[in-house]
């Protein structure tokens, strides 16, 4: 055939894995037979096979080869967040699907953050993010922590999925965010609730995020722990140099 270009590879061997025709669990022809196939050099079936990498459709090892491991990419979310009006964007392009709203306990750490005791009820909002690409599993499931006082929420963000409930706490209540406080660390999953949304085993790998929201007096008013998949997750930081 004719030399074809990356895009053309990347598509041909995205049908292929999509429509079954590379199954899951199977592997691709060698770097070699693609480059024959596609008369293409090594550079380019390599940088392709990274991308679909990338993807999650596939894992490359040292004499093994290239496995598919998924007909469908998986969504991965690269966050640059540096603002509230880039979280505030966030929520806008992410679309919230609440699973539940309900008086709840909370974790000892969280409970302290807000200044309650461990035995506190707090109103609990929970739900799945979802990307763009409505067919995809879920990106995330989160956990909102906030004073039951504001129960009146509930009902408004289960009808307003495009925006932060900080938000909506700010609009109907005038506690305005002034900071944000963004912990990330590894974890495992140990809430049934969630594996069950996010198609994970308890004990699997996932990356947590708890974000803390303080008002101008620099109060903690909401909390929210937020659970990915470990595959689906990763965050780019640019440094530069200063001056002297």
């Amino acid at each position: 055939m004719s030399k074809s270009n990356s895009a053309e590879i990347k598509g041909q061997l995205l049908d292929g894995i999509t429509s079954g025709r590379f199954a899951v669990g199977t592997l691709l022809p060698t770097e070699f037979e693609l480059c024959e196939q596609y008369q293409a050099s090594r550079y380019t079936i390599r940088a392709v096979l990274q991308e679909l990498q990338d993807l999650g459709l596939v894992s490359r090892r040292k004499n093994v080869g290239t496995r598919v491991e998924a007909m469908r990419p998986k969504a991965v979310f690269k966050p640059t967040l540096a603002s509230v009006e880039d979280l505030m964007q966030f929520g806008e392009t992410h679309r919230r699907v609440v699973q539940s709203v309900e008086t709840a306990t909370a974790p000892a750490e969280v409970a302290a953050d807000l200044g309650g005791a461990p035995d506190t009820l707090w109103l609990r909002i929970s739900s799945v993010r979802l990307d763009e690409d409505a067919s995809a599993a879920p990106m995330a499931w989160t956990d909102i922590y906030i004073d039951a006082s504001y129960a009146d929420i509930g009902p408004i963000v289960r009808d307003t999925p495009d925006v932060l409930v900080s938000a909506l706490i700010e609009s109907r209540h005038g506690r305005r965010i002034a900071e944000i406080e963004q912990d990330v660390r590894a974890s495992t999953l140990q809430d049934s609730r969630i594996g069950h949304a996010l198609g994970l085993e308890l004990g699997s790998p996932v990356l947590k995020i708890v974000r803390r929201y303080f008002d101008e007096a620099g109060e903690t008013f909401e909390v929210s722990v937020t659970i990915h998949p470990a595959e689906t997750f990763s965050v780019t930081t640019r440094m530069k140099r200063t001056a002297g």
